[in-house]
């Protein structure tokens, strides 16, 4: 009994604030143990994982009330731009037929390396983005249009600094020496953190003034770390690092994230780093069939909207690496989200990362955001330039790899397995 009650109150120990309505939780089973039930722990676990689950949840509610003006929600309730519609290659005739009927032209975007042209309309006045995605798509049933959906984010950095004046991995070589090329489309990155200084580092968007975030400054520190080669001449990865969200609270729409591929696609980065989610979204899918198909690997976070989730995307693309999160007994956090597109598992809680307000501080955090840097930093250690037999090779080794974990075999849970286990930044001390 002493057993039960330390495992359900370790489980309620992990509870985070926030609130999501009531799911059905499956059946527990110990193989070799008769649990009797009981309620009131069933209970407790099940409001556990629904306030560990709703991080995202939570976020979207909070940017949407505090930003009506700008934000709105889908039928699905996924976060879009506010009376906004994405057409996708939209012909001369469509755009007139869409201009008759009151649509305005708002930007358009030609890139160039994605082989896609972006034009976004607002709709008619006092029309939602519902309403004028049905009504362009009657307009022209060939074309192709679509929200201009919010991406966010796929994990938490704790409130204060669980590690700090502590470095991460060792001290890097001096001399901005570039290291292997690994992509991130993230929020900004802050260059002079000491997890990043000694590599190269390019930032994309935001008109050229990208916005430090703890996010996207996380995110990149555990990439450097993955990626570097400590024995030979690159001691930090070439980060090419895209912000899309600039501090507006219109970031992480798919018009910025499909210009970020379409950077790392101009600049030739073999690996992408993808630490957001969503819902799945034409321009979205298009760009990343783009850059899949010239032999770019692309890593995705699977998301920490629960086990009985929905797949979210990028991570639930066929040819995306899908990657979940251990923390550090090798357990699959509670909030992952399982599915048959999940490719891999890696550390992704009691993980120390850069802390953008403290250029020599990190930070614990936690979620399926910062497992999939660790494997796009090592598969970035053997993959120069974008090719896909390569790509596929590289995957596969690090396939080889992994540590089974669960049911036997490749699962829904851990996927082929866990990898970058061994990294000098698993610790939290």
């Amino acid at each position: 009994m002493r057993a039960r009650a330390f495992i359900f109150a370790g489980l309620i120990a992990l509870s985070a604030s926030a609130q999501l309505p009531q799911v059905q939780l499956p059946p527990v089973s110990v193989p070799g143990v008769q649990v009797p039930a009981l309620p009131a722990a069933e209970r407790a676990i099940g409001n556990t994982l629904r306030q560990l689950s709703g991080a995202r949840a939570l976020r979207a509610e909070r940017l949407l009330s505090q930003h009506r003006a700008e934000l709105d929600r889908d039928p699905r309730g996924d976060l879009v731009v506010r009376a906004e519609v994405v057409a996708i290659d939209i012909t001369p005739d469509a755009l007139a037929g869409a201009q008759k009927a009151q649509f305005v032209v708002l930007r358009t975007q030609e890139l160039a390396d994605l082989e896609v042209k972006i034009t976004v309309l607002q709709t008619p006045e006092g029309m939602s983005a519902t309403r004028g995605l049905k009504r362009l798509r009657k307009l022209d049933p060939e074309g192709t249009y679509d929200y201009n959906h919010i991406y966010l984010d796929a994990g938490e950095v704790g409130a204060t600094a669980a590690v700090t004046n502590a470095p991460a991995a060792p001290a890097p070589a001096s001399g901005n020496i570039a290291g292997h090329r690994v992509g991130l489309i993230d929020g900004g990155v802050e260059a002079t953190h000491t997890a990043l200084r000694g590599g190269v580092i390019h930032q994309f968007g935001c008109d050229g003034n990208p916005v430090p975030s703890v996010h996207g400054t996380a995110v990149a520190s555990l990439i450097a770390g993955a990626a570097a080669d400590f024995q030979g001449a690159a001691p930090r990865a070439e980060l090419f690092a895209a912000d899309v969200y600039c501090g507006l609270p219109t970031g992480g729409a798919v018009e910025s994230v499909a210009a970020a591929f379409g950077w790392m696609a101009k600049e030739h980065v073999p690996v992408v780093n993808v630490s957001l989610v969503g819902p799945r979204n034409a321009l979205l899918e298009r760009a990343v069939k783009v850059l899949l198909g010239r032999g770019h690997l692309i890593v995705a976070a699977v998301g920490n909207d629960g086990p009985a989730a929905p797949p979210l995307y990028p991570a639930a693309y066929a040819g995306v690496i899908g990657v979940t999160a251990v923390d550090a007994k090798r357990r699959v956090l509670l909030e992952a989200c399982h599915g048959k597109h999940l490719a891999l598992a890696a550390p992704g809680a009691d993980v120390r990362a850069a802390d953008a307000a403290d250029s020599t501080g990190y930070r614990e955090v936690r979620g399926t955001s910062f497992a999939a840097p660790l494997v796009a930093g090592l598969l970035a250690r053997v993959l120069d330039a974008p090719d896909s037999v390569a790509g596929k090779n590289a995957l596969a080794a690090l396939t080889a790899q992994a540590v089974d974990l669960g049911p036997r075999g490749r699962d829904d849970i851990y996927g082929a397995g866990l990898v970058a286990a061994g990294l000098p930044q698993m610790a939290i001390k």
